[in-house]
């Protein structure tokens, strides 16, 4: 099937190249996913799709357009190519628009990174894991309530060619568990939950240890209070430390750097964190969740070290954004059916700091451990940074009562500067960080 989809996709570049392309690629995916759901041991979600997408984009001069459709019939590219080429024609041009370097990309890529797993887990399966997870979470004393338990299964397939002599394929498959419940009564109920996503199955954390944490930690957040307003060291959670990863993708996306509106568009080659901290992003992890052979633009995955030592090393770059930077694509494209790529991240991740999650907090008399964030207001063009957040006190070094109802207000480069890494990172998300510290945080509280 694989060959027979590049053989088609192939067969419609060759024919927008006929009818007057300068340039053109293709992509197909097709997805199956399985979804179940419980609530309160009572079925609350049952479903199964199936989609086909497919992605014609053309270039003549400087212009180019893209259309999509359902499927990859033959019959229908004659006039995907004749509607394709119209667009283009009346489109302004676009003098960094274009295929990715040819240099970037060879001529097949094959998959080696274990992304597809062979295990299919069926309805009744993924409701008995939901139901696992549930029972679980239900039994932990002074959980009340559930507000639903989820088991999924999915498989994408991608397939590209471009006018260039690309051609790549590869599937990949996902196993998801999450637990969300409520404890306490009234207006004095709190909510959590835990979830966990993978590639294989067999690396699928247990659903019922899933339900115990998402109760135990609903639990835990009971009868907050909210801390006094003030300037604190505040400790992140990795669940929610990772939000730092991706404030700073957003501002050293190439997009934003060519369009001038990122805080950091003056930083390059510059100390913005702590000496001791490192980022990577790296396509090749795996059994990553966002690993990929090759981009959306058919570059082939390579890692990338984004900050080296704390100094920012590069942008994240595609080839239209690096080309209006006069730099070359860093292989970071991605892409639908319906848009052309963008910059964007693999598997993003800090390098894992020397001191252990209680060395890190050791020496606070007063500060809060943020669990759950709340909301957003960051200004991309200056970095202030603003959250409504919720989490425990830290006295004397220990987590303390729950808290919530404040907000935490500073600017990302001061915040960014002040980041201390703790020793406990674990690849559980696309984007991983361990627990972290900075006391770069004014807290607006009671």
């Amino acid at each position: 099937m694989t060959e027979q989809t590049l053989t088609k996709l192939s067969d419609l570049i060759a024919r927008a190249r006929a009818a007057g392309a300068d340039a053109a690629d293709a992509v197909f995916i097709s997805s199956t996913a399985i979804g179940a759901g419980v609530r309160n041991g009572t079925t609350e979600d049952l479903e199964r799709s199936e989609t086909t997408d497919l992605g014609l984009r053309v270039f003549t001069g400087q212009k180019s357009a893209i259309v999509s459709a359902t499927t990859l019939a033959p019959a229908r590219f004659e006039g995907l190519v004749e509607q394709a080429l119209a667009m283009a024609r009346v489109l302004p041009d676009d003098r960094f628009a274009g295929l990715a370097e040819h240099s970037l990309t060879g001529t097949h890529t094959t998959n080696t990174l274990d992304l597809a797993d062979t295990a299919e887990p069926d309805a009744k399966a993924l409701l008995t894991r939901a139901t696992e997870g549930e029972q679980a979470a239900l039994a932990i004393k002074g959980v009340t309530n559930s507000a639903g338990s989820n088991a999924s299964w999915g498989r994408t397939e991608v397939s590209l060619v471009t006018s260039q002599g690309f051609a790549g394929h590869y599937a990949r498959t996902s196993h998801s568990t999450s637990v969300c419940v409520l404890a306490g009564q009234g207006e004095t109920m709190q909510r959590d939950y835990d979830y966990h996503s993978t590639v294989h199955l067999a690396d699928l954390e247990n659903a019922a240890e899933l339900g115990r944490k998402a109760g135990s930690n609903a639990v835990a957040r009971l009868n907050p209070t909210r801390p006094r307003t003030g300037r604190y060291p505040v400790v992140f959670h990795p669940r929610v430390a990772n939000s730092f990863l991706q404030h700073f993708i957003g501002a050293i996306s190439g997009a934003s750097i060519a369009r001038g509106t990122s805080f950091l568009k003056d930083k390059l080659n510059q100390r913005i964190f702590a000496e001791s901290v490192s980022i990577t992003d790296d396509p090749t992890r795996a059994r990553g969740l966002r690993s990929r052979p090759f981009d959306g633009e058919g570059a082939h995955a390579t890692p990338l070290a984004l900050v080296q030592n704390g100094v920012l090393q590069t942008w994240l770059l595609d080839s239209r954004s690096a080309r209006q930077l006069g730099l070359t694509s860093n292989g970071r494209a991605a892409r639908g059916t319906s848009g052309p790529p963008a910059p964007s991240p693999t598997n993003l991740a800090f390098a894992p700091g020397a001191l252990s999650p209680t060395a890190l907090m050791a020496d606070i008399k007063e500060g809060l451990f943020i669990t759950e964030m709340i909301g957003s207001s960051i200004n991309g063009l200056t970095g202030d940074y603003s959250r409504g957040a919720s989490g425990f006190m830290i006295r004397d070094g220990q987590l303390a009562e729950a808290t919530a109802e404040f907000t935490l207000a500073g600017n990302l480069l001061d915040i960014f500067a002040s980041l201390i890494l703790a020793n406990d990172l674990v690849f559980r998300f696309g984007t991983n960080a361990p627990t972290l510290r900075t006391d770069a945080l004014n807290v607006a509280g009671a």
